[in-house]
């Protein structure tokens, strides 16, 4: 369940783009709406963390990360 605010309470350059998406992809996917929505606040650290897991140093390749990504969120039944 999302709150309703997160759903609709983007700036307007943000609605911008997720009517850009919606137009291109059919949809807004939700994490990238709830990445969106108040972005200093847990957007862009939570983004931040995301790159260094997915991109930083590790024994892993990029590639194996992201299979693994997939794989969980196939696990978690998520459409990203």
């Amino acid at each position: 369940m999302r709150i309703e605010k997160v759903h609709r309470g983007h700036r307007l350059r943000d609605k911008a783009m997720l009517v850009m998406m919606r137009l291109v992809m059919g949809h807004a996917p939700g994490v990238v709406r709830t990445l969106m929505y108040r972005k200093s606040f847990f957007g862009r650290p939570w983004t931040d963390l995301t790159q260094q897991v997915m991109r930083g140093p590790s024994p892993w390749t990029v590639g194996e990360r992201e299979i693994f990504a997939a794989f969980v969120s196939r696990l978690n039944q998520c459409v990203f």
